[in-house]
């Protein structure tokens, strides 16, 4: 299949649950140069306020998610889709689920950073809505690069239709 023929592959997204934890561990290695280690996830997840999501098809993990909840925001933290899973909509799917979250009365915006150099990600998210809003200098610990912080501003066209609540409310 080339690559502008690919098709959507429908995905569970679902909590992220320990037994999980080997195969968000793989696509975190394949995906960055820098990967978080398991106690980084344990460490977050263990926090009240933040949250893990796993994306499922054919009940194999193939894409997560790890975000904090505040007040007024959702703070991305951590994202990757398995290699081959990449450009099959997996990550517009949980992009979706996570915008799907944000309400004109409690958290009105998503924030994540990403790296100067990760055009794929910057595009992606450009692509879901987001706006680099401004550059953080030497934001990471492990190289002098700079970050974008990218933001999502929830706008009243992206009503989540009434049949779709309870699916998102369920997740």
């Amino acid at each position: 299949m080339s690559f502008d023929q690919k098709q959507e592959l429908q995905v569970h997204i679902r909590w992220m649950i320990r037994r999980d934890m080997l195969e968000v561990l793989d696509i975190e290695a394949e995906s960055f140069e820098f990967p978080w280690l398991e106690e980084d996830f344990i460490r977050c997840l263990r926090q009240r306020n933040c949250i893990g999501m796993v994306a499922e098809h054919d009940n194999r993990v193939v894409g997560f998610m790890v975000y904090e909840l505040n007040k007024t925001r959702l703070h991305l933290l951590n994202f990757a889709v398995a290699r081959h899973f990449r450009r099959y909509g997996v990550g517009t799917q949980m992009m979706s689920k996570l915008i799907g979250k944000l309400s004109p009365q409690r958290r009105t915006r998503i924030v994540l950073e990403v790296r100067e150099t990760n055009l794929p990600a910057q595009l992606f998210f450009r692509a879901n809505g987001f706006r680099a809003v401004s550059v953080l200098r030497s934001f990471y610990e492990d190289t002098p690069e700079d970050a974008y912080l990218m933001q999502y501003r929830y706008r009243a066209e992206n009503l989540v239709q009434p049949e779709e609540r309870i699916t998102r409310l369920a997740g």
